[in-house]
């Protein structure tokens, strides 16, 4: 693999990615953000086994090509470079290390293959929609607090998504509890959500939407992921 790619736009994913991955992990695979370029795009993988998030960043890509590297290294290395650099990432022949090159830093990363990045086996969401990045904050906004810490009771450790009849409209309903409070808000449910099946977003994966949608123009899409090619 060898690819260019700016500074800032190889930071903005890392920062999104990095986040996923637990600083000690016991499995050393999970310590690695998936790195995959083709056509023209860098693709970046990171995971805790519970929580999957993936990201596309614009790349000049020469030569095609897959490895994983050490994420809150790379996301540290990349935080430091000069802002308005260019980033050169290469894989060596054997694929055992990377180089990260910028002006006249040079870093050389191991790498562990991209095979043993594990892949997540979700299950099959039946509706498609999106939704207003706005409204999705509003829900969230309005009743993580109540959301649970208790672990034993894990079906209380998030925010449950559902649609309901209410006042003669379909509407989009988020509720959570710790079983001493309860908070519920709703939206009009968007086009494409009419008896979608109620699920549960785990707490960590709400912290994670909620830095996410603080863009008023984003629209969020939910969907089944698609499966990775063998």
């Amino acid at each position: 693999m060898r690819i260019t790619l700016e500074r800032s736009n190889l930071l903005k994913s890392l920062n999104h990615v990095h986040r996923v991955v637990e600083r000690r992990n016991t499995i050393p695979i999970l310590s690695n953000v998936l790195m995959r370029a083709s056509g023209n795009n860098l693709d970046l993988k990171a995971t805790d086994l519970d929580l999957e998030i993936t990201e596309a960043t614009p790349a000049m890509v020469e030569t095609a090509g897959a490895t994983t590297v050490p994420a809150h290294l790379l996301y540290e290395i990349v935080r430091k470079l000069p802002d308005g650099s260019e980033v050169l990432l290469a894989t060596n022949p054997d694929g055992g290390s990377m180089t990260v090159q910028s002006g006249r830093s040079k870093f050389t990363l191991q790498c562990l293959p991209e095979t043993d990045f594990p892949d997540l086996t979700a299950g099959s969401f039946t509706h498609t929609f999106d939704l207003k990045a706005t409204d999705l904050k509003m829900l969230i906004d309005r009743t993580q607090f109540a959301i649970s810490t208790e672990e034993t009771r894990y079906y209380l450790n998030g925010i449950f998504f559902h649609t309901v009849e209410a006042g003669g409209d379909l509407k989009l309903r988020a509720v959570a509890t710790d079983g001493h409070r309860l908070a519920r808000a709703d939206v009009v449910a968007p086009s494409g959500s009419e008896g979608m099946p109620g699920i549960i977003i785990p707490r960590k994966t709400v912290g994670e939407l909620q830095k996410l949608v603080d863009d008023p123009e984003m629209v969020v899409k939910a969907e089944s992921p698609t499966p990775r090619s063998a």
